[in-house]
């Protein structure tokens, strides 16, 4: 297959803006009646985005604590799980051991690792579409922002500061709840958006989605 190339971010900020979700679609679980809810939604999803946040580390030798923050994403609403809540770890391992749930989200090896390290959990029907598009002829991290270029033909702003910023906090900033939100939800959007994209190829392409290797 012949190399492929992905529109760089000037190119991509040329394309029609990304239909981000709003503030009443992004949901922060707090109170027990919340985090029920929350459960309900997530454990009906058969598919979500999926995306972790963590405090950045900037000096050799610190400890890693995270993630802190845990996002997962409908093509409808996102739900911010942060690990300081109690009721938070044991949600989202039943969420990622779920087999009946597909998770899809960007370069998420170390995710995983960071996830099996401080919650032991242990992901199932996880979907890197890093490793889908590489085998797609794409250079290898193609990302979300050029992804949602190349298959939804839309420009996503990623902001280097907030993917940076304290993700410890316990009051996030609204601009880091939009920031997180979308980064799971446009994952799901380039996932659900897949099979009309590979149908324009000629011949059609199969989908080749493939779970993250343990």
């Amino acid at each position: 297959m012949p190399p492929r190339h992905a529109p760089n971010k000037a190119e991509s900020a040329l394309l029609p803006e990304f239909n981000y979700l709003t503030r009443e679609h992004i949901h922060i679980p707090q109170t027990d009646a919340e985090w029920a809810d929350t459960s309900q939604a997530l454990h009906q999803a058969t598919a979500l985005g999926f995306d972790t946040e963590s405090k950045p580390i900037f000096q050799a030798g610190q400890t890693d604590t995270g993630p802190h923050v845990v996002q997962l994403a409908t093509q409808q609403d996102a739900w911010l799980l942060q690990l300081h809540h109690p009721q938070a770890s044991g949600l989202v391992r039943a969420i990622l051991a779920n087999p009946h749930i597909i998770k899809v989200g960007f370069g998420l090896a170390n995710d995983k690792q960071q996830l099996q390290r401080t919650m032991q959990a242990e992901p199932q029907q996880l979907i890197d579409l890093d490793q889908f598009f590489s085998r797609q002829g794409y250079t290898r991290n193609l990302g979300l922002r050029a992804a949602v270029a190349v298959v939804l033909q839309q420009s996503l702003h990623k902001s280097k500061r907030l993917s940076t910023s304290n993700w410890a906090k316990k009051q996030l900033s609204e601009a880091q709840i939009h920031y997180a939100a979308n980064d799971a939800h446009a994952a799901l959007c380039v996932y659900a958006a897949l099979p009309a994209w590979q149908s324009t190829f000629s011949p059609p392409q199969t989908a080749d989605l493939a779970p993250v290797k343990p």
